[in-house]
C-alpha cells in the first residue's frame, strides 16, 4: 500500500518571520493571513520556534500582572508557567515571544504520525522539515482531515487491489468489500484465520478508512501455530504453490 505522507499534503507557501521581527509586525501577519501561528526561522530556514496567537494572548494577559504569592512558586509547573508568562510580557520580538523548541514533523512521515503529534502536543499547525532540518512547508489539522474525504469507491479499489490481490494473492471477488462513509465491511471465507487478521489490519491502515467491520470466516484456525511454522504452513505455503 502507498500511504500518503506529510510532504504530499503540506502547504509549501509558508508565512514566516525571523527572530528579530517585531511582535507587532508578526501579529499583523497572523491577522492578515488568517492563520493561527507561523514559524520563526533563521537565515538558513531552520525552524527556531513557532509564534502563535496563544503566545500573543499570553503576552497581553501577563502585562501588568502581579507577581505570584511566594507559596505558589513552590509548585514547579506553576513557577515555570509564571516565569514564561513574565518573559512573554516583556517580549518585543518574535524570538522572545515564540514557543521553543518548535514541534515539527518530517516531510516523509505518515499522516497518522502527523495526527498523533498534533494530538499529543495540542497544536493546530506543524512546521514540516526536510532531511537537513530546513523548513519545507506547513501542515494543519484541516489538511490531515482531508484524507477522510476520499470517495468510498476509491477506498474500496485500494483495499481490493493492495490488500486482497497484491498482499494476500486473492481473486478480487473472493471477499466482499463494502465501503460506506469510510466504514469498511469485509465479508467472506478465507483459507486461514491468520489471513483474516492480516486483511483486517491492513484494511484499517488504508487512508480514509474510519473503521472496519469484521464479517470474515475461515476454514482453518492456525492461531495456535508458532510464527515460524505458520510461515511454512500458512501464506508462504500458498505463495509457493502458485510459483
Amino acid at each position: 500500500m502507498h500511504h500518503r505522507v506529510i510532504g504530499q499534503i503540506m502547504n509549501r507557501d509558508v508565512v514566516t518571520v525571523q527572530a528579530d521581527t517585531p511582535v507587532k509586525e508578526a501579529a499583523a501577519l497572523l491577522a492578515s493571513h488568517g492563520i493561527s501561528g507561523l514559524p520563526v526561522v533563521d537565515d538558513d530556514d531552520r525552524v527556531l520556534g513557532v509564534l502563535s496567537k496563544t503566545d500573543l494572548t499570553l503576552r497581553q494577559a501577563a502585562q501588568g500582572a502581579e507577581p505570584p504569592p511566594w507559596w505558589h512558586s513552590r509548585l514547579v509547573r506553576g513557577a515555570r508557567r509564571d516565569r514564561i508568562a513574565r518573559q512573554k510580557a516583556r517580549a518585543r520580538t518574535a524570538g522572545e515571544l515564540m514557543t521553543s523548541p518548535a514541534v515539527t514533523i518530517g516531510a516523509r512521515q505518515s499522516l497518522a504520525e502527523g495526527a498523533r503529534v498534533m494530538a499529543a502536543d495540542d497544536v493546530e499547525r506543524l512546521p514540516v522539515i526536510d532531511e537537513e532540518g530546513r523548513l519545507a512547508g506547513i501542515v494543519s489539522r484541516s489538511d490531515l482531515l482531508r484524507v477522510f474525504l476520499r470517495p468510498d469507491q476509491e477506498i474500496r479499489a485500494e483495499i481490493v487491489q493492495d490488500v486482497l490481490v497484491r498482499t494476500l494473492w486473492l481473486a478480487p471477488e473472493s471477499i466482499r468489500v463494502e465501503v460506506d462513509g469510510g466504514v469498511v465491511t469485509l465479508a467472506g471465507t478465507l483459507s486461514r484465520r491468520s489471513e483474516a487478521g492480516i486483511a483486517l489490519r491492513l484494511t484499517g491502515r488504508v487512508d480514509g478508512v474510519v473503521s472496519v467491520v469484521d464479517e470474515l470466516e475461515w476454514e482453518e484456525d492456525d492461531s495456535g501455530i508458532r510464527p515460524a511454522e505458520r510461515a511454512m504452513h500458512g501464506i508462504a505455503e500458498e505463495w509457493i504453490r502458485r510459483l
